[in-house]
């Protein structure tokens, strides 16, 4: 315990000291919030074979089974509240300390936690809405699950007859170019960066804290299980990651 509670006023001593802070999220920060981790061992895609992008766009079959498995995984996140991670981060972003929050996660729980939308980039898009494929009109999800589970309605966009997808970015599918420019000049501007929750291998987005590091920014791994890149870490914390950031940001 004393171990940790050093650890604790590490991690809050080097927030203090920095000047700008970028933070770098992953599912475990959400997993406290009732949220699965989907690419854990026992996670979904471990039990289901992924609808790859090129699939939906091609087959009505597959985008019929994509909008079954969006709206049963979606329950989860309906129901997901922001934890005490999240409002630490939140807080830190109010103060001035964290100049952008770099998410791989798609509930949007950092925004419903207070942190403005544009301090925030998500490489993985966003769950909680839809949009064309071609006209990028963007859709709330309600009418059209709505039309799904009555009627087995496949939405398709009302001004173009494109495509409507759910906006997160799906396996096969090019990463969001002006969201990666974004988390890279949020990373070279940084002085610490702080990765939170990530196992940090998929990339290219787990890159991002070994290039923080190469720019001489310093670098902490918060996250429950060791990571590939802890040594490439100054600060490495195996510990609960609410408790954790909230001793640090003094939130409850």
């Amino acid at each position: 315990m004393d171990r940790h509670n050093a650890e604790i006023r590490r991690l809050k001593d080097m927030i203090d000291g920095c000047s700008r802070a970028v933070v770098f999220t992953g599912a475990g920060i959400s997993t406290e919030s009732g949220i699965p981790d989907f690419r854990s061992p026992n996670g979904i895609w471990s039990k289901t074979t992924p609808i790859y992008f090129d699939e939906f766009v091609s087959s009505e079959a597959a985008r019929r089974e994509a909008w079954r498995r969006k709206f049963h995984i979606d329950q989860d996140i309906d129901n997901a509240e922001p934890n005490r991670g999240h409002r630490a981060v939140a807080r830190l972003v109010r103060e001035g300390v964290v100049s952008a929050v770099i998410t791989q996660n798609i509930d949007g729980l950092h925004q419903l936690s207070g942190v403005p939308e544009e301090n925030i980039i998500e490489l993985h898009g966003n769950g909680t809405y839809a949009k064309c494929l071609t006209c990028a009109t963007r859709y709330d999800l309600e009418p059209i699950k709505k039309d799904f589970l009555e009627a087995d309605i496949i939405p398709e966009c009302r001004f173009c007859g494109g495509l409507i997808k759910g906006a997160t970015i799906s396996f096969g599918q090019a990463m969001p170019e002006d969201e990666m420019r974004r988390a890279q000049d949020a990373t070279l501007a940084c002085d610490l960066f702080i990765a939170i929750g990530s196992s940090l291998v998929v990339y290219p987005a787990a890159g991002f804290p070994a290039i923080a590091k190469e720019n001489g920014a310093q670098l902490v791994i918060l996250n429950r299980e060791p990571t590939d890149l802890d040594h490439l870490a100054d600060l490495v914390l195996n510990l609960e990651i609410g408790p954790t950031l909230g001793e640090a940001a003094n939130v409850n």
